[in-house]
């Protein structure tokens, strides 16, 4: 079993490159993957893309890699032309306000927007191979945080189906009470409305007819058997989109024991077996 939530984070440095790597996964029902990168990767956006979700089919996931590369060779170069215009300019202004032009610096040249433009040199396949390293070891720690949180996940789950299971037992221990209850209340109103003209034969026929719609016994079987269907999907790699399905069918016996219900302690028990059920369905919503 696998948990849409997870964590993982790296960083390291080589040959002057300092790269981070960091993954955050929470539940969604849909893989829904958002690659934050620095603009001079995208060309190995897609090759990412495609190594997350060999090993990723459902959640949300945040991958952000982060890269500042002391070593690139950077040119600076100056538009002449700019700075002559943006001078000239400068110097109308300070005569018009009776300012000395020679207050006008280089370094205020400088500042002004497209005097100074810098360009770098990026080689994907460099980057590639300095990122990757780091980026499958990332990954795999990521899944890794995923099965770790999956299987706490499963024993959460398999302790709620254990609640489940024992309120299964208990309604088939007062099964016989309950059912008792139901015939001694029929018999009662069938004689008070027959009064005088009681058959104990025809009575007990209707009795026994009208048993099969107060019975609980099928609801109990059906119960039991989706108990047993959401133990094996636990045993092994499942969805939580089927857990949430089987809960709901359960849930359907549980509310009919529950309006079939004559005693206190019966009560009890469906609030029970409702709670464990919808525990499970809300932690499922974490299952991958």
């Amino acid at each position: 079993m696998t948990s849409m939530t997870g964590y993982a984070y790296n960083e390291c440095e080589i040959e002057g490159m300092q790269i981070s790597v960091e993954f955050k996964g929470v539940n969604s029902r849909f893989l829904d993957l958002n690659v934050n990168i620095p603009y001079f990767l995208n060309p190995l956006e897609m090759e990412i893309r495609k190594a997350v979700q060999k090993k990723i089919s459902r959640g949300k996931v945040d991958l952000t890699i982060r890269v500042r590369d002391n070593s690139s060779d950077t040119k600076i170069f100056a538009d002449v032309n700019a700075a002559k215009s943006y001078h000239a300019a400068l110097c109308e202004i300070a005569r018009a306000v009776g300012k000395d032009e020679g207050e006008i610096t280089i370094s205020t040249l400088a500042h002004l927007e497209g005097v100074l433009q810098f360009s770098r040199e990026y080689d994907a396949e460099n980057y590639r191979k300095k990122v990757s390293g780091i980026f499958e070891k990332t990954l795999d720690e990521f899944v890794h945080s995923r099965e770790s949180e999956g299987a706490n996940l499963k024993a959460d789950l398999l302790s709620q189906l254990s609640v489940l299971e024992k309120s299964a037992a208990f309604f088939k221990e007062w099964q016989p009470q309950m059912e008792g209850k139901f015939r001694e209340g029929i018999t009662a109103r069938f004689k008070e409305l027959l009064q005088d003209s009681i058959d104990e034969n025809k009575i007990m026929a209707e009795v026994a007819s009208m048993m099969i719609r107060y019975t609980i016994n099928e609801e109990i079987v059906r119960l039991q058997s989706h108990i047993e269907t959401l133990r094996k999907e636990f045993e092994k790699p499942c969805s939580g989109k089927r857990i949430d399905f089987i809960c709901q069918e359960a849930a359907r016996e549980v509310n009919t024991i529950g309006s079939k219900n004559q005693f206190v302690e019966v009560g009890r028990e469906v609030v029970n077996a409702k709670d464990a059920l919808e525990n499970i369905r809300e932690q499922a919503k974490n299952v991958e």
